[in-house]
């Protein structure tokens, strides 16, 4: 008989399930183009969904249910809020885009979406191997779908075969691995696997041969060099609404399943992963920053500017256990929970004016289409500047702090190959502020190419203004974000 707490860790997935349901049934009566109707009700179901999961958050407690296959803690509960209000923001930028260009015709990008959304919600709440694989393989079949979703688009189509070719080969080495983590602790369960660790009876050779492969399907997942050859293919060739999609909220879901897996299962094996993410870290920096440069497509821009990110956000990870001693922890993993939640703030404003500038039979892709943008709209470059100087990591915004962060928790380790690190992580961080000055310089000081305005319905401006702002504020005082980040963090540890 399964109990009354069971139900509750997973009330928010059958919420979300159940209107899911609702929504797709509803649809097949609805005549309208833009599928209001159904956008409506996805927005609402997704309020109350972020709603639910926030106030399980706020509660701060941690519960098992179904026989320890699944947890309801206080940092999963704040990223599954975080990944609802994400797909929430995406939305509203992505359905004039996706109405323009006939996407809401069947009305599949809603329901697609919210699968999607179940499946960063089973992948958070897992603490179990096989329940942690099933929501990652529905977030990617989902996401698979969306970028496919263009039927008539010759480069979606090619697009969406590249992630499915790469994306079931990164499923292998993860599901491979953590078979081999399987045989070698005769567990599923991710506490059971840390006891069976932290004895160390078990072989430590094949411990390390599945952490390598399960290290490796993390970091595809993610897209951190040298396993990010998707993302700027992908990140140009799909939908720039889809882009959106699978380019934010799923990064907190990899990231929870990252400190499912390593942090919770796998701790005692940190001083051989926390190395496999340091050589992760050092090449995302290098090739996102470098290639970057490089590049023309905006789209693209920001896909190698996403691997340098998430090199960013590993190096958070890699000074949590210092000498055998976790003191360390505690800073380090909230300094990534803080950079990641940060980052998905910041992708959603630049993606959402480069939907806004994209118009029928125009997608608004190069980044000389910024041009003279100030110009034809002060409040929109506004926004777009505000993001690319926080992915710079300028003061005062939140990109700043971000960074500092995760700076901070490799120097206090006290080790000099941290120290290192931080050293090298903000040198990249210097060439990296480059390519995002440059967006701005286009927009400011380079005449425009159209006298054209830039128009928006009043739903999309309100929220670019919200994103804007929001960006800026909790640069100026990040203490909110970081103490909830921070006591996530413990009450994860703690458990």
């Amino acid at each position: 008989m399964i109990d009354k707490i069971s139900w509750m860790t997973i009330f928010p997935e059958v919420v979300l399930l159940v209107m899911t349901c609702i929504i797709a049934l509803l649809d097949l009566s609805t005549t309208s183009p833009q599928r209001t109707r159904t956008y409506v009700l996805t927005l609402l179901t997704l309020a109350v969904v972020a709603i639910l999961s926030g106030m399980r958050a706020a509660a701060g407690q941690t519960d098992y249910g179904f026989g320890g296959m699944v947890v309801s803690d206080p940092m999963g509960n704040w990223l599954k809020c975080f990944s609802a209000l994400a797909v929430m923001v995406t939305l509203v930028y992505g359905r004039p885009y996706a109405a323009d260009r006939g996407m809401l015709a069947g009305g599949e990008m809603f329901t697609i979406s919210l699968f999607s959304l179940l499946g960063i919600f089973v992948m958070i709440s897992g603490s179990n191997f096989l329940l942690i694989y099933l929501g990652l393989e529905l977030l990617t079949l989902s996401s698979y779908a969306l970028v496919a979703l263009r039927r008539d688009n010759a480069t979606a189509s090619e697009a969406a075969m590249k992630y499915f070719v790469l994306g079931a080969m990164a499923s292998g080495f993860l599901l491979y691995g953590l078979s081999m983590m399987y045989g070698a602790t005769g567990s599923l369960d991710i506490n059971e696997v840390f006891k069976a660790i932290a004895t160390r009876k078990v072989n430590h050779q094949v411990l390390v041969f599945g952490l390598v492969f399960i290290v490796a399907g993390l970091a595809f997942k993610i897209g951190a060099a040298p396993f990010h050859m998707w993302i700027p293919d992908v990140y140009q060739g799909a939908p720039t609404a889809v882009t959106l999609l699978i380019g934010a909220a799923p990064e907190l879901a990899a990231f929870a399943i990252i400190i499912r897996l390593l942090v919770e299962g796998l701790l005692p094996l940190a001083i051989d992963w926390q190395q496999m993410l340091a050589l992760l870290a050092i090449a995302s920096l290098i090739v996102g920053n470098l290639a970057a440069i490089a590049q023309t497509n905006l789209k693209r821009m920001l896909a190698y500017s996403t691997i340098a990110q998430m090199g960013f956000m590993l190096l958070g990870l890699v000074a949590g256990v210092v000498n055998g001693n976790s003191y360390n922890a505690q800073y380090a993993y909230s300094s990534a929970m803080f950079y990641i939640v940060t980052y998905v703030l910041t992708t959603l404003a630049s993606f959402g004016i480069i939907l806004l500038l994209a118009r029928e039979g125009f997608e608004s892709e190069e980044i000389t289409d910024l041009a003279g943008l100030n110009q034809r709209s002060p409040l929109y470059a506004g926004v777009m500047a505000v993001a690319m100087f926080s992915l710079a990591g300028i003061p005062p915004l939140v990109g700043f702090y971000a960074k500092l962060a995760v700076l901070q928790a490799l120097i206090a380790s006290g080790q000099a190959l941290y120290i290192a690190l931080a050293v090298f992580a903000v040198i990249m961080s210097l060439i990296g502020a480059f390519y995002y000055l440059r967006v701005v310089k286009v927009m400011y000081f380079d005449a425009p190419l159209t006298a054209t305005t830039v128009s928006a319905p009043r739903d999309v401006r309100t929220v670019l203004v919200v994103n804007g702002a929001l960006i800026l504020i909790l640069g100026i005082l990040p203490g909110g974000l970081m103490t909830l980040c921070a006591n996530a963090i413990v009450a994860t540890l703690g458990t």
